[in-house]
């Protein structure tokens, strides 16, 4: 075996999940991110920024085969979700143990580096390899650090005023705009307890979760209008406290949807105004929780939460959204509520407790819209700061504390946020704001991003490799969406207008929501998979081996000819068999037996879309890519279109290891100090 001479001695990988190239050169350009341009300057990129994406452009495919160097097609995550046990069925699919190619990290630690992967949704959880080099912390969800396996509640606003009767909590209430200020009209007897959309898309462990998409309401991106639940409490002379001013007015914080009431004192300042909110534990307390301030965050303050018969204890953040002077009425924001005591995805556990008691405990995630600036921008965004701080500490305590060589991260900051406002980008007839609005939220989250990016900048003075890099963005689509490419369940309403997917009728001749598999030859699940309902394969096919080919070509000719009502376009902009569809990365046995892309302008965000989709707004899917430091060419601009699949193969050059074993990428030669 040959032994190649690393070209950097110190390797940080900063993934930044649905960072758009695009964008951030436009940013860059305008001046709001500095830091981001002084990597560029002190670097190596394509002038546009862009990394040529895979297939398909969703999260745990991509992070993986960044991470392997190949495309889905070989290592087997094919999806958000994976096929479950029947072709309308969807399962989890962020598991290391389903990916069926080698991950870079594990060459890295077993050549004897010191190698953390930290948060990298694609193929990390649980640890793949048994070297003591190898660190890992999650990588079961997007969102934060342990939010799949430590979020017990959920986030929502409160609202106290006079004029409130009792204390209440509702489902789902704060829908409209400015819900979190303004609430009126509101019928208090009108329960909403249907399933969030966590709840609809979550699968199941096993066989799957069944999850037909049949209108915009079963569609994820429903979820930026979905309302958040709403607790309501009078706001009256406070009464019955061991220490509470004479002027004080009190109200109640409810929390685990009500089965936790923390009283809480408004207080006046020095000028007489009502200026602060103090939460206790109770009313015989003499010293609060926590004293906020209207405007400021309070973060990581500890509490406990109930989750049916289980207590546990928990962190959240909380805000004071308004407090008006007279104390008359206020509105508050409650972060989810992260367990403290999970330690369940951190290897070795220790990682957990060193953590927690050097830089605090892991932080929730907000994912928040309804077109709301209160939301968007106080609620989510200030969340995501804290979120970007916490992160930045804990990979500097332990590059510290654990002498580490190689660190694979990623943080999800971009991707959740955008989801709740991308699509608003685009003149669409359901915008309740301006234009200008929804660009003043992009350009916050990419703000927010060149902040974080900042805090690892003079690494690049201590001889470190830094490369900053995508999964895929998102777009703003043109036009109306086609119930088609969906990522979370069975898409029926395109299928069923071509003939291939038929519903069972009730007695009025209505569609019922499952499927009538004796009529069914073919269904549309997960992103961009058709499974032909095959005899022999499937429990319930009807379709015969011998009719395959034929009734392939049949449904590529109908999605080919099936045209937007409004543009007379065609929707669709590739249909291949699986066999076919290799030459786009994607295809396999994990694959459905046809692939296809949306056409530009008529895609959710992403995961629908080839990886070189424009949007409006400036917006496209394209991943990002920019290196700097020791290897690497300074001031450079290649036209090589570098690829996904080249990145670990880039990587595995500037850390002097061999390339994981089924790369099917190529080294970006063209950035590297020295010739390969």
């Amino acid at each position: 075996m040959t032994k190649r001479e690393a070209l950097a001695d110190k390797i940080l990988l900063l993934g930044l999940d649905g960072m758009d190239p695009r964008l951030t050169r436009k940013y860059v350009d305008m001046g709001i991110m500095p830091n981001t341009a002084e990597y560029i300057k002190r670097g190596a990129a394509r002038r546009d920024l862009v990394l040529l994406g895979g297939h398909p452009t969703v999260t745990p495919p991509m992070w993986t085969t960044l991470a392997t160097g190949c495309n889905s097609n070989v290592h087997g995550i094919t999806g958000f979700n994976r096929k479950g046990g029947d072709i309308d069925m969807i399962a989890y699919n962020l598991d290391s143990r389903l990916c069926k190619a080698e991950q870079l990290w594990n060459v890295f630690a077993e050549a004897g580096k010191k190698t953390l992967v930290w948060h990298w949704p694609g193929s990390a959880w649980p640890p793949s390899s048994d070297s003591e080099n190898l660190y890992v912390v999650d990588g079961t969800s997007p969102g934060s650090v342990g939010m799949s396996v430590a979020q017990v509640e959920a986030e929502y606003l409160l609202s106290a005023n006079t004029e409130i009767p009792e204390v209440t909590y509702r489902k789902r209430a704060a829908s409209e705009a400015n819900a979190a200020c303004v609430i009126t009209g509101l019928d208090l007897d009108d329960e909403d307890a249907g399933d969030s959309l966590l709840e609809k898309v979550k699968v199941a462990d096993g066989d799957g979760k069944r999850n037909l998409i049949m209108n915009e309401s079963q569609s994820t991106t429903a979820a930026t209008e979905t309302g958040l639940d709403l607790a309501l409490s009078p706001l009256k002379e406070a009464k019955g406290w061991k220490a509470a001013p004479a002027d004080a007015k009190e109200f109640t914080v409810l929390l685990s949807g009500g089965l936790i009431r923390r009283p809480a004192l408004v207080l006046k300042n020095a000028d007489g105004k009502y200026a602060q909110v103090a939460m206790y534990k109770s009313k015989q307390d003499a010293e609060p929780m926590v004293v906020m301030t209207p405007g400021v965050l309070a973060r990581s303050i500890q509490d406990e939460a109930i989750v049916g018969d289980k207590k546990y204890r928990v962190v959240r953040n909380l805000k004071v959204l308004e407090l008006a002077e007279d104390g008359s009425k206020l509105s508050m924001y409650i972060s989810p509520a992260m367990d403290i005591d999970n330690d369940s995805v951190y290897s070795p556990k220790r990682l957990y407790k060193d953590i927690c008691e050097n830089v605090g405990y892991p932080t929730p995630t907000s994912m928040v819209g309804c077109q709301d600036k209160l939301l968007i921008t106080d609620c989510m965004l200030d969340n995501w700061y804290v979120t970007a701080d916490w992160q930045a500490a804990a990979i500097h305590h332990l590059i510290e504390t654990e002498d580490l060589d190689v660190i694979f991260s990623h943080f999800h900051a971009i991707d959740l946020q955008s989801h709740m406002f991308v699509k608003h980008l685009a003149d669409k007839p359901f915008n309740r704001l301006p234009h200008e609005a929804y660009e003043k939220f992009m350009e916050d989250i990419y703000v927010q991003t060149d902040y974080y990016l900042g805090k690892f900048l003079h690494f690049l003075d201590d001889g470190w490799t830094i490369l900053i890099f995508s999964d895929h963005a998102q777009v703003a689509p043109k036009h109306d969406i086609p119930y088609l490419g969906e990522i979370s369940g069975t898409n029926v309403k395109v299928m069923q207008e071509l003939g291939f997917t038929v519903l069972k009728k009730d007695e009025n001749g209505n569609d019922l929501p499952e499927i009538d598999w004796t009529k069914t030859r073919a269904v549309a699940s997960r992103e961009e998979h058709i499974y032909i309902n095959l005899k022999g394969r499937d429990p319930q096919g009807i379709v015969d081996p011998a009719d395959k080919y034929e009734l392939e070509e049949e449904i590529m000719t109908a999605l080919y000819g099936y045209r937007d009502a409004k543009t007379g376009h065609r929707v669709v902009a590739v249909a291949l068999r699986n066999r076919d569809a290799v030459l786009l990365g994607q295809g396999g046995p994990e694959a459905g037996d046809i692939c296809y892309w949306l056409a530009e302008g008529y895609n959710f965000d992403h995961a629908d879309c080839l990886s070189t989709t424009l949007g409006e707004g400036d917006t496209s899917v394209s991943p990002i890519f920019i290196a700097s430091g020791r290897g690497i060419k300074q001031g450079f601009y290649t036209d090589r279109y570098i690829r996904q699949i080249d990145f670990a193969p880039t990587v595995a050059i500037l850390g002097g290891v061999r390339m994981p074993a089924q790369c099917e990428g190529a080294p970006a030669y063209q950035i590297l100090e020295q010739d390969v």
